[in-house]
């Protein structure tokens, strides 16, 4: 799956600026301006968020933004070409997928209480993550052309490696040629991701007001 990064639906709307109101808290503001939209300190703050909760960590508020743009160009496309949301029992088995990718249910329930995410934020950010890379899936994968030899190169590269590295006995080649294949791919649906994302950065109007952090 493109790795379009984990996204985060559109923030609330902005507040009065600090001079208008100088004794109540700015509860958001501007992160990035894109074309005739923004991107809000909220939304690079719950994609920090849902970062906490899968990965442990999350990546600086600079990167995080270049992520939501990223995701903005692909949304807008999808839109665009009016795209199918994903079903409820697709986003209901994506939220399984994250909580099953924990040791334990327990842990996952300490780690979402600890990013500050709840139930409703996990399913949210896992429907538009499935959006994005289900049209990024639909996009490219028609074009992914596999050869026979890269799977026999991946096989010997890559699972056999890596199961003797486990100490255990590697599958057949046979046995594999499926999950080597898809593997394959999703590698190629990445890069071709990747070089239209590059392509459509240069056409879009972004200005940034984000650096290395956001206080």
């Amino acid at each position: 799956m493109y790795r379009v990064g984990t996204l985060v639906l559109a923030g609330a709307l902005l507040a009065l600026g600090a001079a208008r109101l100088p004794a109540q808290e700015i509860i958001d503001r501007i992160a990035a301006r894109i074309e005739s939209d923004v991107i809000l300190l909220s939304e690079v703050q719950a994609l920090s968020r849902y970062q906490q909760l899968v990965d442990g960590k999350s990546e600086s508020d600079a990167q995080i933004l270049d992520r939501l743009i990223d995701q903005w160009i692909v949304r807008s496309e999808a839109e665009t070409a009016q795209f199918p949301r994903p079903s409820d029992q697709d986003v209901a088995h994506g939220v399984d997928s994250v909580e099953k990718s924990f040791a334990a249910p327990g842990e996952y329930e300490a780690r979402k209480k600890q990013a500050g995410l709840n139930d409703t934020d996990v399913r949210n950010m896992v429907a538009a993550q499935l959006y994005l890379s289900n049209y990024l899936d639909s996009r490219f994968r028609p074009s992914a052309q596999i050869d026979p030899k890269d799977v026999e190169d991946f096989y010997q590269k890559a699972v056999i490696p890596r199961a003797q590295a486990q100490g255990q006995a590697p599958p057949s080649l046979d046995a594999a040629r499926d999950y080597i294949r898809e593997a394959l791919v999703q590698r190629s649906i990445n890069e071709q991701a990747d070089r239209w994302l590059n392509e459509s950065r240069a056409r879009v109007k972004v200005n940034k007001f984000v650096d290395q952090s956001v206080p």
